[in-house]
């Protein structure tokens, strides 16, 4: 009994550092993920204020989420929290594939 060979496949090369351009982009993101989590954080620590007489109503709500998205990006652009770090290596780990 005679058996057909398979094609063997060729070994996957070892994972590939990324390039310093994708880097950026996904410095970038991770930080604009952070902005984004903290500016959200905010709205809800926010949303249970009581600001008194002045405000409320609809307007209030809609101006409260800039203003909170606002903070969140000024909170981000400290590199403070390590939120962006935290996303960025595990961006990057995704990308090359490295376990680490």
């Amino acid at each position: 009994m005679e058996f057909a060979s398979l094609p063997i496949p060729a070994p996957t090369p070892a994972a590939k550092p990324a390039a310093p351009q994708a880097d950026a982009v996904t410095a970038e993101k991770a930080q604009e993920f952070e902005a984004m989590f903290l500016g959200q954080m905010v709205d809800e620590m926010l949303s249970t204020v009581d600001i008194g007489s002045f405000g409320g109503g609809h307007a209030e709500e809609t101006w409260r989420s800039f203003l909170s998205n606002a903070i969140g990006e000024s909170i981000a652009e400290q590199n403070s929290t390590g939120i962006a770090r935290t996303i960025e290596t595990a961006m990057q780990r995704y990308q090359t594939g490295a376990d680490r």
